[in-house]
């Protein structure tokens, strides 16, 4: 186990550039097939259990903005992500009539560090869309190729569920899950007046031991901080870090890629990076490169990487890396359920997540959209976050006695106090997060009059939402609404119309974004083969979510996973094979 900061001169088997889900699991079963590995991260190390790390358990006190949110830390101070949409000397750009927000994680483990843990996988419909409703594009590979390979990080890393032989919710190799807790009863009231299935979430948390090196999730509720136990998912707590204990992993921090080197056969032989703490370049060489730094990322490094056997970018014979960028897509509503007001107060934290989901359900032949959406629950009595008590005089307004009057607390002092006595734990929600159509329209391309702080050129995106991923926005409305009527829920804010897209988030925002070098089997419509290895560079491999073909209604992380494991049993075999 060995930390680098610059080049140690020596040549590895293979080095991999990101160290989230997909470089991650490569490091891991790379290095333990004995191969010499590097891996190189823009980011700083990070330990959720050390000291100077931890940010679980911090009370809001600790921290000079009570919590609140930095422009590197955009989802709270004690968020355990590092980086966000807004990076200062890390710049992108748009085209006209683009809203594109790009999320970064500048750190070990990437955005694994901060994501919701949910880990469902793909279905057998889910890669082979365009048979079924003509849109997009098939993948080269379906459900049977990563089934075994789905269950295996299942078994490594651990998820909670429960079987219900769903055909396109796949079940897993479940942990018990844990039991819903008082606002998702209400929930599932909502949901089944509404006759929607409703079913305990897939979660990767430990609520059983699975191993002597991670302990067993508390219920703190706050994962998105780092699990100082390691009982929740993330790379560098459970690939990572062990895999460097276990075989020949040199771990290079602060070291911003700014291309793949080749030779004039076109081979690549290796990265050439900016150390970010001298602001110098320095170059690793190996005899294969693996791209995880996401999908947009590891799309601009092979733009980049032009040379005389690559004009256009390394991997881009096609005119295709860039192209089919997606995000998933994203409304929310929430309400206040009247009969939680001035509840009993005890701990229910539970994991940190929702503890039931709905899958999708419907039959899109008969809707005016071509893909289905999944709806997350949140609510429930965890830490106030910062700037809670902001919202007491809205919340007034909703709630009446029994003449129909507000509560007659408000203002200051004892007032306010008794509002937020009254209110907490009262406010339920819920979020769509769907499927959009792989658009070749959508695309990231290398800014041809920006760099960044690292003299790096930066991307450029475009990208427009369809119809059809307006009219689900519209549907995820309509129900959200029914659903919480059903609840018993008073409704908070005017139901968005038309004018706003129906609530749909910003693309970028669900931080699900894949597509950008996707696998094929043609190589003039695609980047990479099914093993996701570049058509035009038999020694490169990419291994985050810009292998995607389309993305489901599901969250990418567990097919990440599952693809690396995959692209990284062949990169092995080629070896052995030298093909490579």
């Amino acid at each position: 186990m060995s930390f680098q900061t610059q080049s140690a001169g020596e040549e590895y088997d293979v080095i991999i550039v990101g160290s989230g889900a997909g470089g991650g699991m490569a490091s891991k079963i790379l290095s333990e097939a004995g191969l010499t590995v590097a891996v190189v991260e823009a980011g700083a190390d990070f330990d959720p259990a050390k000291e100077e790390d931890r940010t679980q358990l911090r009370n809001p006190w600790e921290s000079p903005r009570r919590g609140g949110g930095t422009q590197i830390r955009p989802f709270g101070d004690f968020d355990a992500a590092i980086g966000g949409w807004d990076m200062e000397g890390e710049p992108y750009t748009r085209g006209n009539g683009t809203k594109f927000d790009w999320f970064r994680s500048r750190m070990v483990g990437g955005r694994t560090n901060h994501w919701g843990r949910i880990s469902l996988r793909f279905g057998p419909n889910d890669f082979k869309r365009k048979s079924i409703d003509g849109l997009g594009h098939d993948w080269p590979i379906g459900y049977d190729d990563v089934k075994p390979y789905y269950d295996k990080v299942d078994k490594l890393i651990g998820v909670f569920g429960s079987k219900e032989g769903i055909y396109n919710e796949p079940d897993g190799l479940f942990l018990p899950p844990p039991k819903p807790r008082l606002h998702e009863l209400f929930m599932i009231k909502g949901a089944k007046g509404t006759n929607l299935p409703i079913i305990p979430s897939r979660l990767s948390i430990l609520t059983r031991p699975i191993n002597n090196d991670r302990g067993v999730c508390f219920f703190c509720k706050q994962c998105n901080r780092g699990c100082q136990a390691y009982a929740d998912f993330s790379a560098g707590t459970c690939l990572v870090h062990p895999a460097m204990k276990k075989g020949k992993v040199d771990l290079y921090t602060h070291a911003m890629v700014r291309k793949v080197t080749t030779n004039d056969a076109g081979k690549a032989t290796g990265v050439s990076y900016v150390n970010k703490l001298d602001m110098k370049e320095y170059k690793l060489k190996s005899r294969v490169v693996v791209l995880g730094a996401s999908a947009c990322e590891s799309a601009r490094i092979m733009m980049n990487s032009k040379s005389k056997s690559h004009p256009n970018g390394l991997g881009n014979h096609s005119g295709m890396l860039g192209r089919y960028l997606h995000d998933s897509t994203g409304a929310d509503r929430m309400g206040i359920i009247p009969d939680l007001v001035n509840r009993e107060r005890y701990n229910e934290d539970g994991v940190g997540g929702m503890h039931v989901y709905t899958p999708w359900w419907l039959d899109n032949k008969k809707l005016d959209f071509a893909r289905g959406y999944h709806i997350e629950y949140w609510g429930g009595m965890s830490m106030p976050s910062y700037g809670f008590g902001f919202a007491m005089d809205t919340m007034r307004k909703y709630v009446k006695d029994e003449f129909g009057n507000p509560s007659p607390n408000g203002g200051y002092g004892a007032g306010l106090k008794k509002d937020i006595r009254s209110f907490y734990g009262t406010t339920v929600g819920m979020s769509g997060r769907g499927e959009s159509i792989p658009q070749y329209s959508n695309y990231c391309e290398i800014d041809p009059n920006v760099v960044d702080k690292f003299g790096i050129p930066v991307l450029r995106f475009h990208y427009q939402w369809t119809e059809h991923e307006i009219n689900q926005a519209k549907h995820m409305q309509d129900t959200f609404e029914e659903i919480l009527t059903n609840a018993g829920a008073i409704l908070m804010g005017t139901k968005p119309g038309p004018e706003t897209m129906y609530g749909l988030a910003t693309p970028g925002r669900i931080i699900h974004e894949v597509g950008t070098t996707r696998m094929g089997n043609d190589p003039a419509t695609s980047v990479l083969n099914s093993n996701c290895q570049a058509w035009d560079c038999d020694n490169l491999f990419v291994v985050d979510a810009g292998p995607f073909v389309s993305q489901a209604d599901k969250n990418p992380t567990w097919t990440i996973l599952a693809l690396s494991w995959r692209t990284s049993d062949f990169i092995i075999s080629e070896l052995k094979k030298k093909n490579i």
